[in-house]
C-alpha cells in the first residue's frame, strides 16, 4: 500500500508541477481567457502548486519534516476544491469531474499519510 500511495504522490506532483508551471509561464491574457480570476491571482495559485507538489515527495524523500506531506496535500486539496467549484460554475459538471477526481486524491493521500502510513524520519 506505501507502493501505491507513493506513485499517486508523483503522479500527482507531476500533475501540479505541470499545471504551476504552465500558470507561470503563460502570458497574462491567454491565462484569464477562459476564467473570471485575475492573472495575479492565478500566478499565486501557480507558486502554490508548485510549493505543494514538491511538499508531496520532498519530505519524504529527504526524510526532513515528513509531516508536510499531508500539510501539502490538504493545501493542494483546498486549491482542488476552488478548481472544482469554478469549473462547474463557468463550463459544465462533466468539465468538473477532473478537478474533483484530482482533489479526492489529494485528500486521499493527506488522510493516509496523515492517519494509516505515515512517513517516519
Amino acid at each position: 500500500m506505501t507502493r501505491a500511495l507513493w506513485i499517486v504522490q508523483i503522479l500527482l506532483a507531476l500533475l501540479f508541477l505541470f499545471a504551476g508551471g504552465t500558470k507561470l509561464t503563460m502570458p497574462a491574457e491567454q491565462l484569464t481567457g477562459q476564467t473570471p480570476l485575475p492573472a495575479l491571482f492565478l500566478r499565486f495559485i501557480g507558486v502554490a502548486e508548485i510549493a505543494g507538489a514538491l511538499g508531496l515527495i520532498l519530505p519524504g524523500a529527504l526524510h526532513i519534516r515528513p509531516a508536510l506531506t499531508p500539510l501539502a496535500a490538504a493545501c493542494l486539496t483546498i486549491i482542488m476544491i476552488g478548481a472544482t467549484v469554478l469549473t462547474a460554475m463557468t463550463m459544465s459538471a462533466s468539465f468538473a469531474l477532473l478537478p474533483f477526481i484530482v482533489g479526492v486524491l489529494t485528500v486521499s493521500v493527506a488522510y493516509a499519510r496523515w492517519r494509516l502510513y505515515p512517513l517516519t524520519s
